[in-house]
């Protein structure tokens, strides 16, 4: 299993092509975020910033990055053309998000890698985790990242249960993948490309490209009173 299984490193970010190679495990991108962003020294500048906005530590915005009234970066940060971050986003260190991301409102992101495209537009928690291009997480998705017994993280693979040896790692989410409202994705969930995980659920383990996640609704009748 490989990164290239679950997503393509965009022009965007060909910067870091050297940093994020596409035959090593997907989940060793994640180990990779914080030394890409140390090996690349980003450019001091002045950013015209709104009033509510605060920066801290080394950030790159690209300059079309659409900033909301309120919001908190925290370097290392590096952000893409055309991304939008929207108010009350809470971005806390080791992100880097290609072209045309939606960083929504009320939503933290922390040491993550977003590919071009990615919208995660409301009320979200993405930690530990990689986004692949066109990836969406709709209202209230929330990307585990911590066991409770706090052991490494194992995966589930084709070929098997594999231990990761990183004590936090959140979802690796494939090209085009949709996750639902309100759904939890467990410490270790990959998602190929193109799936689906239906919303209000929790799904961890392996979901293969182009199928769907769901649970069996029951219906139950209630009786009638007399």
């Amino acid at each position: 299993m490989f990164a290239s299984d679950f997503f393509t490193l965009p022009a965007s970010l060909s910067i870091f092509a050297a940093d994020f190679p596409a035959e090593v495990a997907p989940w060793e991108w994640v180990a990779r975020i914080g030394p890409a962003l140390a090996a690349h020294a980003m450019e001091r500048r002045q950013y015209k910033l709104p009033p509510g906005v605060h920066l801290e530590g080394d950030v790159y915005l690209d300059p079309t990055v659409k900033l909301p009234p309120m919001a908190t970066i925290i370097g290392p940060v590096w952000i893409g053309p055309g991304t939008e971050i929207r108010p009350g986003a809470f971005i806390r260190g080791n992100v880097i998000a290609g072209a045309h991301c939606v960083l929504g409102n009320s939503c933290e992101f922390k040491n993550c890698l977003l590919l071009d495209d990615v919208q995660v537009p409301h009320f979200s928690y993405v930690g530990d985790s990689v986004l692949g291009n066109g990836a969406h997480l709709a209202a209230g998705a929330i990307c585990s990242n911590l066991r409770l017994d706090q052991r490494t993280v194992t995966v589930n693979t084709p070929a098997g249960p594999r231990d990761t040896g990183l004590r936090k790692l959140g979802a690796i989410v494939g090209d085009q993948a949709e996750v639902g409202c309100n759904t939890v994705l467990n410490p270790g969930t990959l998602l190929g490309r193109r799936s689906l995980v239906m919303p209000a659920i929790a799904f961890g383990g392996y979901l293969p490209p182009a199928t769907i996640a769901k649970v069996r609704q029951s219906v139950v009748q209630i009786p009638r009173r007399d």
